[in-house]
């Protein structure tokens, strides 16, 4: 989905693994101040990854959303928030019915700011006692994004489930 950004519009990158790509997508998609998502695949060594590839777990990749956002409008650190309330951070490489290290919790950090950010909101959250685990969300450097195939691109909306 795109957003028409504003004129002050200051674009800039953030990028989550939170299980199955196709609801943490749709999710993203509707926060003010995001102006475009897409799906794909980060983390890991091959190059050019299909999802059939991936499915396996042997590519190191995550099932991944890019999200491009207007800074002025929402905050990385609100992203990062949004991102732990959508899923269980405590989960090791599953949420729900998927299992396997595409599925594992994570966020792939575009700089040093994002990095800190995002260590600092996942300390927060792991000592709030609130969870009754630990969170295990790993914060990894942002690799290179792989796109996943047209279908999967905005899957939940392309089915009106959003």
């Amino acid at each position: 989905m795109t957003n028409t950004p504003s004129d002050s519009t200051a674009v800039c990158l953030a990028t989550f693994a939170a299980g199955c790509f196709w609801g943490v997508e749709s999710i993203f998609t509707q926060a003010k101040g995001v102006i475009r998502t897409r799906v794909g695949y980060c983390g890991g060594d091959l190059d050019a990854p299909a999802y059939e590839q991936v499915c396996t777990g042997r590519t190191g990749h995550a099932e991944a959303v890019e999200v491009e956002f207007d800074s002025a409008s929402i905050s990385y650190r609100a992203l990062v928030e949004l991102f732990f309330e959508l899923h269980d951070p405590t989960q090791l490489n599953r949420q729900g019915p998927d299992v396997g290290s595409q599925y594992r919790s994570a966020i792939f950090t575009h700089n040093e700011e994002q990095r800190l950010i995002a260590i600092e909101v996942t300390q927060a959250r792991d000592t709030s006692g609130q969870l009754q685990n630990p969170i295990c969300t790993r914060i990894e450097q942002a690799s290179r994004f792989w796109p996943a195939e047209d279908y999967h691109q905005q899957y939940c909306a392309k089915r009106g489930m959003t």
